[in-house]
């Protein structure tokens, strides 16, 4: 397969939504270290320059997490590891892994974030608090990405609202003034566009412009769909495959991100200054299937416009 034909605008396939296509240009994706083993060739599937996310659930061995970005970075991938907070026992762990991710990967890249776990197992709860310890800076980090909720998170606020949620991000905001990282909020997914449309704007008026990398579930199974939507507390948004799960002719077949993702680049297109700059992709349906998707959809023939 020639590398060149992710690059060439004359390769795109026919009758592509150019709003669409261009939105999704240099778009990144989730991958854990046990879904990237099935994947043999990720030239095949991936543009070169793709940003990469290396996502660490507990359990995961560390140097699994560091192999993974290793086998990326030398094929020609960006790579962004997660750095979960209360998995990370205390400093000097974090710094190790930092050492570890720069001195095998040659990574700079990080996406801080609180962690899938309800106790801290050590002295960090938070992202904030990774990014008040000063390590990705003193170590040269170039990016710094961060959790965006458009729907609330309830870990955060367990009475629901978004109050907690928007206090740290004013506290992300003022952090984004003093660093030398590039900063994004890199969302969790949702199925609707106008939700997400509001909630952007809203960080706007708030005074929050951290560039908006707005998190999309790939195609996958309804039934898988629900699943995860569910174990990761996604909200109001939800109804629009419980309104599909509805009709069981559906269940077993494919949900793509094509509405909402259409939706959204159509609100780009007519508004230039709206602050989502990129869509990562949850590739819940795998690796392969949601590449095909955006493969297919535009994606391929749209050069990354800034990797960092």
């Amino acid at each position: 397969m020639a590398l060149l034909s992710f690059h060439r605008k004359n390769d795109a396939p026919t009758g592509l939504n150019l709003q669409l296509e261009a939105f999704l240009g240099g778009y990144s994706i989730e991958v854990m270290p046990r879904t990237a083993e099935k994947v043999e060739d990720f030239a095949a599937l991936l543009p070169l320059g793709t940003l990469i996310y290396v996502a660490h659930i507990e359990g995961t061995p560390i140097e699994d997490m560091v192999a993974t970005a290793k086998r990326l970075a030398d094929a020609g991938y960006p790579v962004m590891p997660h750095f979960p907070a209360r998995i990370i026992k205390n400093a000097e762990v974090l710094e190790n892994w930092i050492a570890m991710y720069q001195g095998e990967a040659g990574v700079d890249k990080a996406l801080l974030l609180a962690g899938g776990v309800a106790k801290p197992h050590g002295d960090f709860e938070n992202s904030m608090q990774l990014l008040e310890n000063g390590a990705f800076d003193r170590a040269g980090f170039k990016s710094l990405h961060i959790a965006g909720h458009p729907e609330g998170n309830k870990d955060i606020d367990p009475k629901g609202g978004m109050a907690n949620v928007d206090d740290a991000l004013r506290w992300k905001q003022k952090f984004n003034e003093t660093t030398d990282a590039k900063m994004a909020l890199v969302t969790q997914f949702a199925f609707e566009a106008i939700p997400i449309i509001a909630w952007v704007d809203s960080l706007k008026e708030a005074g929050i412009d951290i560039p908006v990398h707005i998190g999309i579930a790939g195609p996958a199974k309804l039934q898988t769909m629900i699943k995860f939507a569910i174990a990761c507390g996604v909200g109001p948004s939800l109804r629009v495959l419980q309104k599909r799960a509805k009709d069981v002719t559906k269940l077993l077949l494919p949900f793509n991100p094509t509405t909402v993702l259409t939706e959204l680049a159509a609100h780009k297109a007519e508004n230039p200054d709206f602050n989502i700059e990129k869509v990562h992709f949850f590739p819940l349906g795998g690796i392969k299937t949601n590449a095909t998707w955006a493969i297919q959809n535009g994606g391929a023939s749209a050069v990354p416009a800034n990797l960092s």
